[in-house]
């Protein structure tokens, strides 16, 4: 009993701390700023079907939607694995697009492999629980 409810606790830690991270990603530099790297991330993809500001901002609602889903589906491996795969994309995509990022302090390796560790530890911690 002792030892289902460290596993509950760790994993609300786990899918607050996602949903938090998938919040802020899509609130502050998408929708809030704007940052110019989401611009040209938008022009390096070639994607005309709306007006780049309009692309940053649903990529950004995207974002913050996906993060609320760790809230809502706290038992779903799936949405698990769609994290570690869109993590593994990111960081390839900033590769290609902003290579110069991995070379400072702060950088999309650090957050990614993070986002994307969290998700396969709640994934132990799921099959633990489901082993129970």
């Amino acid at each position: 009993m002792q030892n289902s409810k460290a596993l509950q606790n760790a994993l609300l830690t786990i899918h607050i701390s996602l949903a938090v991270l998938w919040f802020y990603q899509g609130l502050i530099p998408k929708i809030i700023y704007k940052v110019i790297e989401e611009q040209q991330f938008w022009q390096f993809t070639g994607i005309q079907l709306l007006p780049i500001p309009r692309l940053i901002e649903l990529s950004g609602f995207g974002e913050i939607i996906f993060g609320g889903l760790f809230l809502i589906f706290r038992q779903s491996k799936l949405l698990h694995y769609f994290n570690i795969i869109a993590m593994l994309l990111f960081l390839l995509v900033v590769a290609i697009v902003y290579p110069h990022y991995f070379a400072q302090g702060f950088n999309p390796f650090i957050m990614n492999t993070a986002m994307a560790a969290l998700s396969i530890v709640a994934i132990q911690l799921l099959n633990t629980q489901k082993a129970e």
